[in-house]
């Protein structure tokens, strides 16, 4: 049993894989209309099948009400295939929690597409694009094409020694409404809690690396608190110039109150905020230092001048995308909007107010901390209206658990080069949902490009990118595994 022995499967079967990956494309799995909803069980039919080739036992578990398949707005659901394999007796290491999804955006607008976005097409990169070969269809890089870089790997095992995974011992997930909210998701885990609270690790291939020839594991991404804030004033709204300098205006007053959420030092304001943070360590700082990020190119791109590097004080603008805590005020609005004028105090304002939150902070008591502080700082006459809008915990998986090191060992293998160690600024609910119901922490091995056009017309995934894929999963295995 080696791992060069399923390598050597890999390879043998490279073309094979692409024409899998071709086949599973084909199928159009957009969750959020009702209409594909025979197509997504078609999906979740093809990928339990698959896994069935790999030797593992598999499910395939409706979600929902039963009376509204497939109908999300009627509480309908699409399936989740859930896959076992128990591991040889004599395998000590993690039993790791395998998540994907088989579901895609739409596909809207079709007139940006070069080919049917179910068609799948091969081609080499053209003049003005980088990198090479690539398969163009919806769902080719998010999240199909990198589900399947996983599956080949077991089918490889399989090939090589007889037995599931090669004897590790794995839980696959694979969801059809992570596009759509995974509005069943959070149900399912918990009523499979005994089973799926017994991984150790959870592995996502759903992200992305660095840029071509430079891999990447993220160990860590940010929770999500969202809310909206309403202040009240007046039962109506009133004529500015007989009402004006007599009451309070609810825009103004709720313009001054969100001012407040930041100081001087751009750290936010609402006590006990930054209680449950974790700090930076001086390995994680300089590992990232070593990254060399260019912060005023990266402004440049969005038009903006050097000058515009802001936040809060003492931390680099990679530090605070990826390790550090945010407030931000996502819309606001209240009274007149429309054209021409009309001279109005209006009776409310409403802001959307978000916090990117890292390890260790909570979003219930992180909200309602932000909910206290808007009272605490209610204007004279008016009266708050708070609605949360939920959001999830961040996660953190130590860079030095024996999992985290089995990946990095992997990818090295598989490409030659140490992969960078990175965090994402921004958030991916699963994982914190999974580690809030389960305990368990998340490793993102991802093989995307940040310019594989996700969610937008002509998706792709460069064929580098699914052999790389491909590659270090099954060398994940080997380290697992110990050989």
């Amino acid at each position: 049993m080696s791992t060069a022995q399923a390598l050597s499967n890999l390879a043998a079967a490279k073309d094979q894989s692409i024409q899998r990956l071709v086949e599973w494309l084909k199928i159009p799995s957009i969750s959020t209309d009702p209409s594909y909803g025979g197509h997504c069980r078609r999906a979740a039919e093809w990928a339990a099948e698959q896994l069935k080739e790999c030797g593992l036992r598999v499910e395939i578990c409706p979600t929902g009400d039963p009376a509204a398949p497939g109908d999300l707005s009627k509480g309908g659901g699409h399936p989740i295939v859930l896959a076992h394999c128990d591991g040889d007796p004599s395998y000590k290491g993690p039993h790791v929690l395998f998540y994907g999804h088989y579901d895609v955006q739409p596909c809207d607008p079709m007139e940006l597409w070069e080919s049917p976005p179910f068609e799948p097409v091969i081609r080499e990169a053209r003049k003005g694009e980088e990198g090479g070969t690539r398969i163009v269809a919806r769902g080719a890089v998010d999240d199909k094409g990198q589900v399947m870089t996983f599956i080949e790997a077991l089918r490889a095992w399989k090939a090589a020694t007889g037995k599931p995974a090669g004897g590790v011992k794995f839980t696959v997930l694979l969801e059809g409404e992570e596009e759509t909210g995974s509005v069943n998701l959070e149900k399912f885990v918990l009523s499979r809690k005994k089973e799926l609270g017994g991984a150790d690790v959870c592995l996502i291939s759903d992200t992305g690396m660095l840029g071509r020839g430079k891999p990447a594991i993220t160990y860590g991404v940010r929770g999500l608190a969202y809310t909206e804030v309403t202040l009240h004033a007046s039962n109506q709204d009133l004529h500015s110039g007989l009402w004006g300098g007599r009451c309070p205006n609810p825009i103004t007053e709720l313009s001054r109150v969100l001012a407040q959420l930041h100081d001087k030092k751009r750290r936010v304001t609402i006590p006990g905020f930054y209680d449950d943070v974790v700090p930076l360590t001086k390995q994680e700082r300089a590992n990232w230092k070593a990254l060399k990020f260019n912060a005023k190119a990266a402004l440049k791109k969005i038009g903006l001048p050097a000058a515009a590097d802001i936040g809060e004080a003492g931390f680099t603008a990679m530090e605070r995308e990826w390790g550090r805590p945010t407030a931000e005020i996502n819309g606001i609005w209240g009274g007149y909007t429309g054209k021409g004028a009309k001279t109005v105090i209006p009776s409310h304002a409403s802001a959307k107010v978000s916090f990117r939150l890292v390890a260790n902070q909570d979003p219930r008591k992180i909200t309602k901390k932000f909910f206290a502080w808007c009272k605490a700082h209610t204007p004279p006459g008016c009266r708050w209206e708070l609605t949360d809008h939920h959001g999830g915990f961040g996660v953190t998986t130590p860079i030095e658990s024996d999992a985290m090191q089995a990946a990095t060992r992997a990818i090295k293998k598989a490409t030659g080069k140490v992969p960078a160690l990175i965090k994402s600024g921004g958030s991916i609910p699963v994982a914190g949902m999974l580690k809030d119901k389960l305990g368990i922490d998340t490793i993102f091995m991802g093989f995307g490009l940040d310019d594989d056009r996700v969610h937008s017309p002509n998706e792709k995934f460069e064929l580098d990118c699914f052999e790389i894929g491909k590659k270090s999963h099954t060398a994940l295995i080997g380290e697992l595994l110990g050989v």
